[in-house]
């Protein structure tokens, strides 16, 4: 039975038909980071005003109130304020919206995930947060922290209902937590969902064991370097160091480390925010504090092979670094959540972990070691620190959730599989980004895991993915379809946007992407379609948004940037087309 379905409204933007951003194959814009609001003049507070003053079109109602999370300025002087909102001092799950402002702060628009009010019929619970907390811990099977009130909104109608973190769930891979949301009326499950993002499903799981494949990734042969790195003379510590590492994927890199003392290093880069690896130790840790510190002698880490536990945090770093460097000479983005804060990473998490994941509640990267059967070793591969960490940003951002999850964690539903697709966009950029010869960019997706099948994910015909099922195409399915498997109709656009359609190779690889009626896409090259979704991203999706979501958000994009008469406004809408997302089959609100 399908769950009624959150539309967005869309926004009322006057465009210009000249272009506001330069015509140039760059990328977009930087971002603005977040500002707190200081005055009745900034747009925080023009947002929020603006928001009241129209509140027919934002949804806005008695009782309410807004939080800014993001302040995003454009270069020409537009402004977008994300809020999440409050309805009588509660939470409002699905309550999220961005306000959209002129140069001189005038109202342009709204994007908003709830298309209803946010008003539950009764603020008063039946249940006791005891009760809720209890429910919660039978269903996640851990351990249920304090039950808070909220008013769910992502239901098509607003109830009042408890939000609880259960922690060491049984029903989550290496025991993380889960957040689950009780109804205060009736005591049902409203949702239950995973806080960290698995990179390999339980579907994906299932489907390996069945197939009776492991993925035994092929690691690049490197020699260790030799000689001490990043000597200096300075006396007072700590001090900025150069050193080297040997990888199991990436082949010798180099890596920012911090010299402690004239012998000491750590892994950890002052340049970029002090972002850190550190070791699980085999624990299921959740607080990066409790993570073992990785230092050396001689700043030499790592021997390419998993004999030296040192050498998994090589490729962790260098990802993260990696992801970290894309963002910023990319978009000016500083950190994952914009903010100049570093990323964090774990490895040796838990025993017999074949995954990676991004945890939100620890804000870092968790990677397993394999589970010694299907995964023999960690999922430290260069893309997959790319998809994980843009989750991240997503989570940083739109938030985009799955519609439901079911008993073993997997996720449905568009809004999920927008996030999935998101990753892999981003992550395949990293690679691109990083360039780095032992690990070659492409639009593939885990190519390096040693599946039989090559790849996990590919980006230009989805459906050669025999493993999770991809789709290339839109279809009222893709509604409730696992999250991994419907990525592949947001990908496929963004590959037809990027390259077109039809045979070509890039960068050694050969790639053949079909379209839906058989249309012929011209790309209009990666560096503009990035741009283009990730303004989509920052600007114009929320945590409900969908497929045709997705397009309107990326039309407005690239009318933003290029104006909507022009030759990349249309390669959006035809890309959309030939994945067969169109107005004309948008669905009808509330499903």
């Amino acid at each position: 039975m399908r769950r009624p379905h959150i539309r967005r409204v869309a926004i009322a933007v006057a465009v210009t038909t000249a272009a506001t951003l330069p015509m140039a194959p760059a990328f977009a814009a930087p971002d603005s980071p977040a500002r707190a609001a200081t005055s009745a003049s900034s747009p925080v507070e023009a947002a929020r005003a603006a928001a009241f003053a129209h509140a027919s079109a934002t949804g806005l109602g008695p009782g309410d109130t807004l939080r800014a999370t993001d302040v995003m300025t454009d270069p020409d002087g537009k402004q977008h304020v994300r809020f999440v909102r409050s309805h009588q001092g509660l939470p409002v799950l699905g309550g999220d919206l961005v306000v959209h402002l002129g140069k001189q702060s005038a109202y342009l628009g709204v994007t908003r995930a709830a298309d209803h009010a946010v008003k539950p019929a009764t603020t008063e619970a039946k249940l006791t947060p005891q009760q809720a907390e209890q429910k919660a811990a039978a269903v996640a099977q851990g351990d249920a922290g304090s039950a808070e009130l909220v008013v769910d909104a992502r239901d098509g109608a607003a109830a009042l209902a408890y939000q609880v973190r259960v922690t060491d769930s049984d029903t989550t891979e290496a025991g993380g937590s889960r957040t689950v949301v009780v109804d205060a009326q009736s005591g049902r499950i409203r949702s239950n969902t995973p806080d960290s993002d698995e990179f390999i499903s339980p579907h994906l799981e299932e489907t390996l064991r069945e197939k009776g494949e492991t993925a035994s990734p092929v690691t690049g042969v490197a020699t260790q370097p030799a000689g001490l790195l990043g000597a200096t003379t300075a006396a007072r510590y700590p001090v900025t160091a150069t050193g080297s590492g040997t990888s199991l994927f990436a082949g010798k890199v180099t890596l920012t480390t911090t010299r402690t003392a004239r012998t000491s290093f750590l892994l950890k880069d002052p340049t970029r925010w002090n972002t850190e690896t550190r070791d699980a130790k085999g624990a299921e840790l959740e607080a990066f504090s409790r993570g073992t510190k990785f230092t050396s002698t001689t700043n030499k880490w790592g021997t390419g092979t998993t004999a030296n536990r040192t050498t998994a945090a090589v490729d962790a770093q260098y990802g993260i670094t990696q992801t970290l460097d894309f963002y910023k000479k990319t978009f000016g983005r500083k950190g994952i959540k914009n903010n100049s804060t570093g990323a964090r990473a774990m490895v040796h998490f838990g025993r017999k972990v074949g995954n990676a994941f991004w945890d939100s509640t620890c804000g870092c990267m968790l990677y397993g070691d394999g589970d010694g059967a299907m995964f023999k070793k960690p999922l430290v591969v260069l893309d997959v620190t790319g998809h994980e960490l843009t989750h991240g940003v997503v989570d940083a951002t739109a938030a985009l959730e799955p519609t439901r999850v079911d008993a073993r964690g997997n996720q449905y539903g568009e809004p999920g599989a927008l996030n999935e697709s998101l990753a892999d966009i981003f992550g395949s950029n990293v690679e691109f980004s990083a360039n780095n010869p032992k690990n070659p960019p492409n639009y593939l997706m885990g190519e390096k895991l040693g599946l039989a099948q090559k790849f996990l994910r590919r980006l230009d015909h989805p459906s050669l993915d025999k493993l999770e099922g991809t789709i290339d195409y839109w279809s009222p399915a893709a509604y409730d379809t696992e999250v991994h498997a419907g990525s592949g109709v947001s990908s496929h656009a963004y590959y037809l946007l990027a390259e077109g359609s039809g045979r070509k190779t890039i960068g050694g690889v050969k790639y053949d992407s079909p379209t839906f009626d058989g249309s012929r896409v011209t790309g209009i090259g990666r560096a503009k379609a990035t741009a283009i979704f990730y303004r989509a991203l920052t600007r114009y999706m929320v945590s409900t948004t969908d497929f045709h979501d997705a397009r309107t958000a990326t039309l407005e994009a690239a009318a933003d940037m290029y104006g909507a008469t022009s030759a990349e406004y249309q390669a959006v809408d035809a890309a959309w087309a030939a994945v067969n997302v169109t107005t004309a089959n948008t669905p009808a609100v509330g499903r």
